[in-house]
């Protein structure tokens, strides 16, 4: 089962209609991601970047607390609103979205295109890093393992990393789910559109969402045999772990 919810923006009212998937198995779920998570974040770029401007209280104190020098990758940096400024850390970021990395690049940060399954780092290079609300774009289990399982890879041992997911408990009421597996539409006004000007209509977008329960995002990070979960919590609607990467 798959749910399309209407996310009218700014919140507004949410309709949620449910529909059987047409295939219960993803045959190709490289190319659904491609359909429903790349190309969206390449078609709402701008849009989306100008509704991303305020950190999560979690997220920056994550960050505030790391040790001076460190280098921490932002995977799925997005417009790179976590990268900066902080004097005592070195950046790196990317994403799969070349028209957010232009964004993040124009405000002045260290960012590179490329797919969270195949970073483009060294083994062990990372002291930190970052995955705030990527993982749960992955279509499958096994997808959203093989993410954390390369985030694993390019931490040195005994660094960390802060992974955020949206929640299926959905506290703050501005949505709602009654499936895990939803494709939340973006609607874009015609003034917002980046399509050509001689044609600024409205648009409206799906993005694939995967919506994990309580303890399934650490139990997902349980089955990445570098990684030890050693914090984990909840806040505006995700659920978040701290992971170490073993000696």
């Amino acid at each position: 089962m798959i749910a399309r919810v209407s996310d009218q923006f700014p919140w507004g009212p949410v309709r949620i209609r449910i529909e059987s998937w047409r295939c219960c198995r993803l045959t190709d779920p490289a190319r659904f991601e491609q359909d429903h998570v790349h190309h969206v974040y390449d078609a709402i770029a701008e849009h989306f970047s100008d509704t991303r401007y305020k950190g999560w209280p979690v997220v920056e104190d994550y960050i505030a607390a790391l040790p001076i020098g460190s280098i921490v990758g932002d995977i799925g940096c997005g417009n790179g609103k976590y990268m900066g400024p902080y004097d005592h850390l070195a950046f790196l970021g990317c994403d799969r979205s070349g028209a957010l990395m232009r964004i993040a690049h124009e405000r002045g940060h260290d960012v590179q295109i490329a797919d969270g399954l195949c970073l483009p780092y060294r083994s062990c290079v990372l002291d930190h890093a970052l995955s705030i609300a990527v993982i749960h774009h992955f279509a499958t289990p096994e997808r959203r393992r093989a993410a954390l399982a390369e985030i694993a890879r390019v931490l040195r041992p005994g660094g960390t990393a802060l992974v955020f997911a949206w929640a299926l408990e959905q506290v703050s009421r501005k949505r709602a789910f009654a499936v895990q597996d939803n494709l939340v539409t973006w609607k874009t006004t015609a003034r917002q559109s980046r399509k050509a000007a001689n044609d600024r209509t409205a648009s409206t977008y799906e993005r694939f969402y995967h919506m994990f329960v309580q303890g399934e995002l650490q139990a997902l990070a349980a089955e990445v045999p570098a990684l030890d979960v050693i914090r984990d919590g909840y806040d505006r609607d995700n659920w978040w772990v701290v992971v170490r990467r073993r000696a």
